[in-house]
């Protein structure tokens, strides 16, 4: 890490310990009483103020917008702390990368508000059996007049309910009659609807249903049928250094808290560190974790050097995926029924983590891609770019 980067990591570390590691404490006795444990609209908003105040507003926002611009390595490390916490909510000054993106007009009308967090954004690519499956989207808009009527459903939409506009992908036909996929901003107001998803952990998504929703053509984002590589832009960054990241810094919390348990628990006179396969299973953990992270480094230098990343993405996402849900299954496993009892958090770790091997494409669809990457590249197995 450069000097800069240690200073980020110090800042992020520090409102992790000061501001969110604190209130876990409530959000477990708030699930326990029967409540939501998942983060609420007015903590999301104190701890966005709070975040704001620690100097974290856009750390991806391009600097003519007030952001800072991070480097992918530089925004691992702040994902990386950031995932040492089960307290989720999203970054001030935080978009979609693909609103970047958008023309003049747009970026007043969406994109400053957005930032300035007057509005609220969400990306709606998934459907109902087409998760992964992307460029099979079912959802269609056909062209009528100056406008486009969009019909069908988006499923597993995070933030679908509390969005004011959404960015939705779907399935056009050009002049030549050319099939593809289009990007559009719309506006709740357009007539779309929302229904929660309740969702194992993690917080829960949302349905989103267009039925003859019409929106003007001046809110298609990008060229006709040029929407699925904007939607991948999104989606490979998620993948290779946001939830990469996360994943490594929950799995760094979670050794921590397994290493504390096993120098004080004793058990017939013997601590649990003093055991062979306690220690196995806290360095194997340990190994797996130490490669993980340097999957995602590599990934984000990657980035960072406009270097293609995508198979480092499904690399890193696959991997590291794989890794963290190994982790808080033995963290659990150390710490016996506490593991299991909701007032030490693991358990809610564990219900948090298992999506992570589905969402943002399932290991499945991750090993499709690689090793068709493989296939038809001729790549060297195990060769870095």
């Amino acid at each position: 890490m450069t000097q800069e980067q240690r200073l980020i990591r110090d800042t992020v570390q520090t409102f992790v310990n000061k501001e969110l590691i604190p209130r876990e404490r409530l959000m477990i006795r708030r699930e326990i009483a029967g409540g939501s444990g998942i983060t609420q609209p007015e903590d999301a908003r104190e701890l966005q103020a709070l975040a704001r105040e620690a100097g974290l507003w856009g750390i991806d926002c391009p600097e003519e917008h007030g952001g800072l611009n991070l480097d992918p390595i530089s925004q691992a490390i702040v994902f990386e702390e950031l995932g040492k916490s089960f307290i989720k909510f999203l970054l001030p000054g935080s978009v979609p990368n693909v609103l970047y993106l958008v023309n003049d007009e747009q970026k007043k009308e969406y994109l400053l508000p957005t930032l300035r967090g007057e509005r609220q954004s969400c990306f709606a690519l998934s459907e109902p059996g087409v998760g992964s499956d992307a460029r099979n989207l079912r959802t269609t808009a056909v062209k009528n007049g100056g406008d486009w009527v969009i019909n069908g459903e988006k499923t597993w939409i995070t933030w679908g309910m509390d969005a004011d506009f959404a960015l939705v992908f779907a399935r056009t036909r050009d002049e030549a009659g050319v099939d593809g996929v289009t990007a559009f901003l719309v506006d709740r107001s357009c007539g779309w609807t929302a229904t929660p998803v309740r969702n194992m952990g993690h917080g829960d998504t949302s349905s989103l249903y267009f039925d003859n929703v019409r929106v003007s053509d001046r809110n298609r984002v990008g060229e006709i049928n040029k929407g699925f590589s904007l939607a991948m832009r999104f989606v490979y960054r998620n993948r290779g250094w946001m939830l990469g990241a996360r994943n490594v810094g929950a799995a760094q919390r979670l050794l921590g808290m397994a290493l504390d348990h096993a120098e004080n628990r004793t058990t017939f006179g013997k601590k649990l560190a003093d055991r062979e396969n306690i220690q196995f299973m806290i360095t194997e953990s340990e190994v797996e974790l130490r490669a993980s992270k340097l999957m995602v480094w590599h990934c984000a230098w990657q980035g960072a050097n406009e270097i293609d990343y995508r198979y480092a993405a499904c690399a890193a996402k696959l991997y590291t995926a794989r890794m963290v849900n190994n982790v808080v299954d033995r963290v659990m496993q150390i710490h016996g029924a506490m593991g299991f009892a909701k007032e030490t958090g693991i358990e809610r770790w564990y219900r948090d983590l298992r999506v992570q091997r589905i969402f943002e494409g399932s290991d499945e669809m991750q090993l499709t891609r690689m090793f068709s990457d493989l296939r038809e590249s001729r790549m060297v197995p195990g060769q870095l770019h």
